[in-house]
């Protein structure tokens, strides 16, 4: 993988994960170095800043350089730029995170990926896990592969965001209806090839995906529940402790993650950028 200028990167494992050093992302970078932070995300699916400091503005001038920004249908956002999202958690307004998911994939085009700022954290918990979805299908046995790779799943934003959820009752009646009228359920294949990478990975998560398409009720149930609970095994994982100023980068076609929801009574404040992706498609290897 090539190295720009004085660009730092520390792999967490060999699996997921790496710690980029030797940037301060509110300057201009330097040539080569956005194209070099591509490279490590294609190579490390999530990449670790530290010790940054950042308005909601200068996040989502970074976020930026890597394509349109997606602004969250429910969930609020800052004042001085309403494409980051705001995700300020503590006893009245306790996360919904805290269950395995890729962003979005109730859209026709989910994130390429998000970027993720911590702007207070509690003094312990608190931390976010990412599961590598290429290791998670490389794991499978070849006839299970083999039987995914026909398949199509419905992903919905209203099993994931059912009008009595915290999400929908917080953003008011009206906006949720609106929401929802707006983004009817959607088909993705159950395993996706990496448009950059051509990788195939698992596709399918427990909070957006309601049912596999072709299959019986309980046939889609009992196989998502294999495929969640699969997507899980520590082998596939990385997980971040964070500290103010830190930074997530993640791809948002290849991974899950899960935010610990183990720190109330404390309050964690984080706010997210999110990058519009591609439309996901499965190609066989030639």
């Amino acid at each position: 993988m090539p190295r720009a200028n004085h660009l730092g990167i520390r792999p967490l494992n060999p699996t997921i994960g790496a710690v980029v050093s030797g940037v301060d992302l509110r300057e201009e970078p330097a040539t080569g170095v956005i194209d070099d932070l591509r490279a490590a995300l294609l190579a490390h699916k999530v990449l670790f800043f530290e010790d940054q400091t950042l308005t909601p503005r200068e996040q989502r001038d970074f976020a930026a350089r890597f394509g349109e920004l997606h602004t969250h249908p429910l969930y609020p956002g800052e004042d001085t730029a309403p494409e980051i999202m705001l995700l300020d958690n503590h006893p009245g307004n306790p996360t919904d995170n805290d269950n395995w998911h890729t962003d979005v994939t109730f859209l026709e085009r989910p994130a390429m990926g998000a970027i993720l700022y911590a702007q207070q954290v509690p003094e312990a918990g608190g931390d976010t896990l990412w599961s590598s979805m290429t290791a998670a299908y490389k794991a499978l046995s070849q006839p299970m592969r083999g039987f995914l790779e026909g398949l199509s799943a419905v992903h919905d934003f209203s099993y994931a965001f059912p009008p009595e959820g915290l999400a929908g009752s917080n953003a008011g009646r009206e906006r949720y209806e609106v929401a929802r009228a707006e983004n009817p359920p959607v088909i993705h294949p159950v395993v996706r090839s990496h448009p950059e990478t051509g990788e195939p990975g698992l596709f399918v998560n427990s909070v957006f995906t309601s049912r596999i398409k072709g299959l019986r009720r309980e046939e889609s149930r009992v196989l998502l529940d294999f495929l969640n609970r699969h997507i899980q095994k520590p082998e596939f994982c990385v997980r971040w402790s964070w500290r103010p100023g830190a930074m997530a980068f993640w791809d948002n076609r290849c991974t899950q993650h899960y935010a610990v929801n183990d720190y109330l009574p404390h309050r964690r404040v984080m706010t997210r950028a999110t990058i519009v992706g591609e439309k996901p498609f499965f190609r066989a290897a030639a």
